[in-house]
């Protein structure tokens, strides 16, 4: 995406692709993958594609002032706005980040964040890592980002790789605590030895017996990723992920 972005969209819509997340927005530029966000949706248009989601860079605001944060909001909204988007997601904290008490400073500011995003008419989520679920005296950050942050303002984006790779629950454990707040997930397979990611169908997840209901969940979108480590090349990794999720995923969705 970052050296050919239209290219990329064009490979992947041939694939079955017909939405996505970004990723990597320029809050100064107002750009994606170095387009204005106008001219980005026009792109995603053209390819008639659509963009439902993006993961925006908040964790950098996380020891800002109020004023810091409400206005980069700002600029992520106007952003998302542009390409019609329906979620803004915060998706992690850098790894000095990872304390207790910086999980109760994120949750805090996930509430205020949630409502300036609700207000103007879209939804956000937060993305979970593996870090939520290490165990720190009997409690997680994740058990912190559940209870301190109001489902109204804040859903989550339900990362199964992490949850199956890290934690000692499941996803459909997750759900049943708080149904109806999983409004998107993100499917990505977990290599047999180095666990890693991997493509769909070549590692250790069934997702034919992990998957959750979709509508106890709450689920409005699912996006198959795939990180650096691909088996071959990425754009054959994301084919042969696609022909997997079509031949045994899709249908329980």
């Amino acid at each position: 995406m970052n050296k050919d972005a239209i290219a990329t969209l064009k490979a992947a819509k041939t694939m079955g692709y017909e939405d996505f997340e970004t990723f990597g927005f320029d809050s100064e530029k107002g750009t994606f993958y170095g387009y204005k966000s106008s001219d980005f949706k026009k792109i995603l248009q053209d390819l008639q594609v659509t963009a439902s989601s993006g993961h925006f860079g908040f964790s950098s605001y996380l020891h800002k002032s109020k004023e810091e944060l409400r206005l980069f909001t700002d600029q992520c909204i106007k952003g998302a706005q542009d390409l019609d988007m329906k979620y803004i997601t915060w998706p992690w904290i850098a790894p000095e980040q990872r304390t207790m008490d910086n999980f109760k400073i994120m949750s805090e500011k996930l509430n205020i964040i949630g409502e300036q995003i609700t207000n103007a008419g879209l939804g956000f989520a937060y993305h979970n890592h593996g870090f939520e679920f290490i165990d720190h005296d009997g409690e997680t950050g994740f058990d912190i980002i559940l209870r301190e942050t109001d489902p109204e303002f804040v859903k989550l984006q339900l990362d199964m790789y992490w949850v199956m790779h890290s934690s000692n629950t499941t996803p459909k454990e997750l759900i049943k605590d708080q149904p109806g707040r999983y409004v998107m997930w993100h499917i990505k397979d977990m290599d047999k030895i180095t666990r890693d990611y991997t493509e769909l169908g070549n590692g250790s997840i069934n997702y034919v017996t992990i998957l959750p209901d979709p509508i106890e969940s709450g689920l409005e979108f699912y996006y198959i990723e795939q990180g650096g480590n691909f088996t071959n090349n990425p754009m054959r990794s994301i084919a042969d992920s696609a022909e997997y999720f079509k031949k045994y995923l899709q249908k329980y969705l």
